[in-house]
């Protein structure tokens, strides 16, 4: 099989198997993903996001976390919009820098988006003063409605999850104040961001499973890689409630 072909037959399947699972045409995605997860793919990272967007259709919405808190923190208090990498694996930072990507203004959880939507989902973020509030993606995706997929790295690594957790405050979230500095293009400003905590506490995103049905929970194979999809209005409105019961229901305790 010729190197066309071979790249034709792995965005084919791709493209299927993201329909085959749920995904909706011209709909609004943010993607969890292990590139890793997808095997061998002759066109590499662009494999993936070609597919997705073509899966998506021409209305669609496709988004990437391109988190950054592993660099800039207290100790570099830098967020350079064009050149800080994510920290969250490599088909974030290929799409990141991917010709027609924009990159959403937060020091460290920033997310990349292009599509139909994404200056509507990215463009606010620099006016939040924590990483998930209500001008973040995460947090108006759930507004305007959309899907979350996970691709080979199972349900833990949900950022969105944050922006629902900063409605309840549980005790393991916030901790101080930093004062970054914000480097775009044409200029610089000054973000004060209460950052997140988590510290003696691991994530357990995955109890999710136990409180979404099969209509809104969705898992298949992509590729090979198992996945997850998931309705975003409805993880909000259980993974809410479920938190107003027990604002420790979605982590667990380490031990010392």
């Amino acid at each position: 099989m010729s190197l066309k072909s071979s790249l034709s037959a792995a965005r084919k399947t791709i493209k299927e198997d993201l329909l085959t699972l749920g995904l909706v045409e011209n709909g609004r995605l943010l993607v969890h993903a292990s590139l890793r997860s997808l095997g061998e793919l002759p066109g590499g990272p662009e494999d993936a996001i070609a597919s997705i967007l073509d899966a998506l259709g021409p209305k669609g919405t496709l988004m990437l976390p391109a988190l950054s808190y592993a660099t800039v923190n207290s100790g570099n208090p830098v967020f350079d919009l064009a050149n800080t990498p994510t920290c969250v694996g490599a088909l974030p930072e290929y799409f990141r820098k991917r010709a027609g990507t924009i990159r959403s203004v937060h020091p460290t959880h920033s997310v990349c988006g292009t599509g139909y939507d994404a200056e509507l989902l990215l463009g606010e973020h620099h006016l939040d003063s924590t990483p998930c509030g209500k001008h973040s993606p995460f947090y108006k995706l759930n507004e305007l409605g959309g899907q979350i997929l996970f691709i080979g790295c199972g349900m833990n690594p949900n950022t969105s999850m944050h922006a629902i957790e900063e409605l309840i405050e549980p005790e393991y979230l916030f901790a101080d104040d930093i004062d970054y500095r914000i480097i775009l293009p044409e200029k610089e400003m000054r973000m004060r961001v209460r950052r997140h905590n988590f510290k003696g506490w691991s994530q357990a995103y995955a109890r999710l499973a136990d409180i979404l049905d099969g209509k809104d929970l969705k898992t298949g194979k992509v590729h090979g890689a198992d996945c997850h999809l998931i309705n975003v209005q409805a993880m909000w409105q259980k993974a809410y409630k479920a938190l107003r019961a027990d604002p420790l229901f979605f982590v667990k305790k380490i031990a010392s």
